[in-house]
C-alpha cells in the first residue's frame, strides 16, 4: 500500500473547509498534516469537525506550515480574494493546488498553469467538485449541438460573493465549445428595466439568483420548434462534494500543469 497524500486545508474553519478536514481525517488515503484557518488560541482540527483530537492545530501562518509539515497537496475553499495569492504561495513551495474557489480570470489561471508546469507539479481549479453538476455540464454541452437557443439559471444563498457562480461560466464556457454564436431574442427587444434579461454570454444569458435558504441549484434551458428541454442540478449538502475533492486530490499527483475543471476527470 503506498503512502497517504499529505493534505492542508485552508480555510479549515469556513463551511467547505470543514467538511474537506472531516474527509481527509477519515480517509485512509489521505492525511491531514495542516490546517490553516484564523486560529482564536488553539483548536485541534479534529475537534474542529466533531471528530476526535487529530494532533493537528489550527494555524494562521500558512507559509510556515508549508515548510514544517511539507504538504503534497492544499486544498483551498477560501474566497476569490485569497485564492489566487495562496495558490501562488503553494505552487512557490511546490506544493498542489486544488482550489474549489472561483473568482479567477482567464489571465491568473494561464500564469497558475505556467507556474506548475515550472514546478513539475500538478494543480486543480474546480468551479465545481459535485459529479452531478459535471454531468450536468456535460449533457448541456452536448445539448447544445441541437439546440442552440438556450438559458442558464442558477441559483444560491444570498451570501454567495460572486454572480455568475463558477458553475454557470463553465457550463457556458463548455456550450460555446459546440455552438456557434447565436444572438437570441428579438432584435428589437427592449431591457426596461436593466438587468431583467441577465449577464449577455455569445448570444445567450445567464441570470443569477441569491436567496436565503437555498444552498445551489442550477438549470439549463433550451428552446426548440414546440419543445423545451431543462437539465437541472441541486445541491443538498456540502458533503456532496467531498467524493470529487478526494478524487481531485489524487488526481494532481499524477500529471504536470494546472487543469482548469473537474469535468477533465469525468469521462
Amino acid at each position: 500500500m503506498s503512502n497517504p497524500i499529505r493534505v492542508a486545508v485552508v480555510g479549515a474553519g469556513g463551511r467547505m473547509g470543514r467538511e474537506v478536514v472531516k474527509l481527509v481525517l477519515e480517509d485512509k488515503e489521505l492525511e491531514l498534516v495542516a490546517a490553516v484557518g484564523r486560529s482564536d488560541g488553539e483548536v485541534d482540527a479534529g475537534s474542529l469537525v466533531g471528530l476526535p483530537a487529530s494532533g493537528i492545530i489550527v494555524t494562521s501562518d500558512m507559509e510556515l506550515a508549508f515548510v514544517e509539515c511539507k504538504p503534497d497537496v492544499m486544498v483551498d475553499f477560501t474566497t476569490p480574494q485569497t485564492a489566487y495569492s495562496n495558490t501562488l504561495l503553494a505552487i512557490k513551495h511546490g506544493v498542489r493546488p486544488v482550489i474549489g474557489t472561483t473568482g479567477f480570470t482567464p489571465e491568473q489561471i494561464k500564469e497558475l498553469d505556467k507556474l506548475c508546469i515550472e514546478k513539475e507539479i500538478g494543480g486543480l481549479i474546480a468551479p465545481n467538485f459535485s459529479i452531478g453538476a459535471i454531468l450536468m455540464m456535460k449533457f448541456a454541452a452536448q445539448a447544445s449541438k441541437y439546440f442552440p437557443h438556450v438559458e442558464i439559471i442558477e441559483t444560491h444563498g444570498d451570501q454567495k460573493l460572486d454572480a455568475p457562480s463558477g458553475t454557470a461560466i463553465k457550463t457556458a464556457e463548455m456550450i460555446v465549445e459546440n455552438r456557434q454564436e447565436l444572438r437570441q431574442g428579438n432584435p428589437n427587444e427592449e431591457e426596461i428595466l436593466e438587468g431583467a434579461r441577465g449577464g449577455y454570454y455569445n448570444g445567450f444569458r445567464i441570470h443569477s439568483v441569491r436567496l436565503p435558504g437555498v444552498f445551489a441549484q442550477q438549470e439549463v434551458i433550451f428552446g426548440g420548434y414546440g419543445q423545451t428541454l431543462k437539465i437541472r442540478h441541486d445541491s443538498y449538502e456540502r458533503a456532496g462534494y467531498m467524493p470529487g475533492v478526494k478524487v481531485g486530490i489524487q488526481k494532481v499527483m499524477e500529471y504536470t500543469g494546472l487543469v482548469y475543471g473537474f469535468d477533465q476527470f469525468i469521462d
